[in-house]
């Protein structure tokens, strides 16, 4: 997740832009910059690495000026050097940029033709270009701003400065969130509300789809259409984690909703968006070679395992065996020295999971670790770590930590096949093109769904019992969905296979159980519609989530449709929800969402 902040303030900026950007490091980055307008011309500092290597050339060559925005990047389009590096300058117009922007190449391709030399690998150049063109045509800053915006396809947090404008900055959010901050005779932007805790806590939030003007005296908010809005002020509080709600009621919240912004992050860590290829794979592990791969974790990070598995063995034909840790590790599997062990865990200090892993090292399998803690236990005794950068994710009940382990694991399998021979420069490619489209489609799943997921909710929360079913990799989205209700509302809830429908579940099935069938329209949708029609028979109440060519053809009680993805990006997208599905039914029954009874988020002892 980059980092963006910017101050429309009455002394220099550039000390107070940095001190809020180290607020905002532990979302991981590796370069930074910051901008700035002084006598009328736009001034920046860009430097790769750390924060410290800025606020040395910094020291260096300090900047003046009274407006400015800063950056701290996360290489996605192109290499993290100083110039891909935060600010963007074109023509007057500086530029910083959190997100994917998924029609760069054709944007790019288009700018070239009509002149425009581009300076960087990053997608971020063409909003500083498409802006540039559109004032060198005559058109004043709101209105390129507003026609810029119609342009871009993708997931985006923007914040622009114009040089001829020294008053101002202009922002816009569509998916990664942004808040406004208001001070005395100044205004604040940022990424969250905790990177502008030391300046005020009077915050307004951006929904997406808005972009506004923000000036010493105040902020002017326009919707997706242009037309003026209002948004609501709110106190924000500095939380001890360094983490705030913002303006959420409750973490979990806030992390279903920050999945398009980290899944992208991560994303961007494992692929290359310019040429639509996966980054080789570390060479700890050399997938070309492996007779099979063994992988085990506790939990939804054994969910997402299971889910990996399934991809490993399509995209790569790499064998895979899989077990929850706290049998794997007392299984006395037989290994081959040749194979590897895959370990997934937010935390990284999962007891089972950790001990697992040295069964598997002690059998000398080279040793590979899906983690969000890079400094954790279980990513210090692994050969190669492949971190998920989903950030701090506070609820108990995982989230956006699942989804970027699924973001990953997709990666892995995609660069396992490639290396395998078993996926094409054209297949990897078309694969690629799907994964980044994922944040921008997440987006709108969030922003759309939750009206009918509160009327579904609020009938589930009267139900003492609820069964999910799946296929494919919705089998294991199934019993995650059914993990996700236990966990929070207290429901019991059980996941299936759907095919094994008829050997036992089907026995519990009458007018009184809710049976969720999560269905993409993908190879086993017929046979997912025939499980169904035998629960209809027997007076089952159906929820379906589908996507929209599975509802055209459904007929079965209420149906939840999602957009038309392909297959790799299905398990992320259907995963939002029953993701929310748990949380509001939790939040009608009135039961502690964050801190669940009983639970804890990371499980360090058998």
């Amino acid at each position: 997740m980059c980092g963006i902040v910017g101050i429309v303030g009455k002394q220099p900026v550039s000390t107070r832009l940095v001190d809020a950007l180290k607020r905002l490091e532990y979302r991981g980055y590796d370069s930074a910059g910051v901008a700035t307008i002084d006598d009328g011309a736009l001034h920046r500092r860009r430097a790769e690495g750390k924060l410290v290597n800025l606020e040395a050339r910094l020291k260096e060559q300090p900047l003046v000026g009274t407006i400015g925005i800063g950056h701290t990047r996360w290489a996605t389009h192109g290499a993290p050097t100083e110039r891909n590096a935060h600010p963007h300058f074109t023509d007057g117009i500086a530029v910083v940029h959190n997100g994917i922007i998924e029609n760069f190449a054709e944007l790019k391709d288009e700018l070239a033709v009509a002149g425009a030399e581009f300076q960087t690998e990053t997608d971020t150049e063409v909003v500083a270009h498409l802006l540039a063109r559109f004032r060198r045509d005559g058109t004043g800053r709101l209105e390129a701003m507003f026609a810029m915006l119609r342009r871009l396809r993708g997931a985006y947090a923007l914040a622009v400065l114009f040089e001829d404008d020294p008053s101002t900055i202009m922002a816009a959010r569509n998916g990664p969130p942004l808040a406004i901050g208001h001070g005395n005779g100044e205004m604040f932007l940022g990424s969250d509300a905790i990177a502008l805790a030391p300046f005020t806590n009077q915050i307004t939030y951006l929904v997406d789809g808005d972009w506004a003007v923000i000036d010493n005296s105040g902020v002017l908010i326009f919707d997706i259409d242009g037309n003026v809005v209002s948004r609501p002020r709110q106190v924000s509080s500095d939380a001890a984690f360094m983490v705030d709600k913002g303006n959420h009621r409750h973490f979990m919240e806030k992390e279903i909703y920050e999945q398009p912004e980290v899944v992208a992050h991560a994303l961007g860590h494992y692929v290359n968006f310019i040429d639509n290829r996966v980054a080789p794979v570390s060479g700890a592990i050399d997938f070309a070679k492996l007779p099979s791969l063994a992988i085990s974790a506790c939990g939804t990070a054994y969910l997402a395992g299971l889910i990996g598995k399934y991809w490993f063995e399509r995209y790569a034909r790499l064998p895979v065996e899989i077990d929850v840790a706290s049998e794997f590790r007392y299984r006395e599997i037989p290994l081959s020295r040749q194979s590897a062990g895959l370990f997934i865990s937010q935390s990284g200090e999962t007891a089972d999971t950790l001990a697992s892993l040295r069964y598997c090292k002690e059998h000398g399998l080279k040793i590979g670790a899906i983690v969000n803690a890079r400094e954790s236990t279980i990513a210090r005794e692994s050969d190669a770590v492949f971190p998920i950068l989903a950030g701090p994710e506070i609820g108990v009940a995982s989230t956006k930590a699942f989804t970027c382990q699924l973001a990953v694991l997709a990666t892995l399998a995609i660069g396992a096949g490639k290396v395998r021979g078993n996926v094409s420069d054209e297949e990897e490619q078309a694969l690629v093109r799907s994964l980044a489209e994922m944040p921008r489609i997440m987006s709108q799943v969030l922003n759309s769904i939750q009206p009918k997921i509160e009327l579904l909710s609020r009938e589930l929360s009267k139900c003492p019992n609820v069964l999910y079913l799946g296929r494919g990799t919705s089998f294991p989205l199934a019993v995650e969905g059914a993990l996700k209700l236990k966990e929070i509302s207290y429901i019991h809830a059980e996941g299936y296979a759907a095919g094994e429908l008829k050997h036992g579940p089907i026995a519990l099935v009458d007018e009184n159980m809710p049976v969720i069938v999560i269905a993409p329209h993908d190879r086993f949708f017929d046979k997912t519609v025939s499980n169904m029609q035998e629960v209809a028979a027997r007076g089952g109440r159906i929820i379906l989530i589908t996507d929209e060519r599975g509802a055209a053809v459904s007929k079965f009680g209420m149906t939840i449709a999602l957009p038309n993805v392909d297959e790799i990006i299905a398990p992320m997208i259907f995963s939002l929800p029953i993701q929310l599905l748990a949380y509001n039914t939790a939040v009608f029954l009135g039961t502690d969402v964050d801190q669940p009874r009983n639970l804890a988020k990371s499980v360090t002892v058998e």
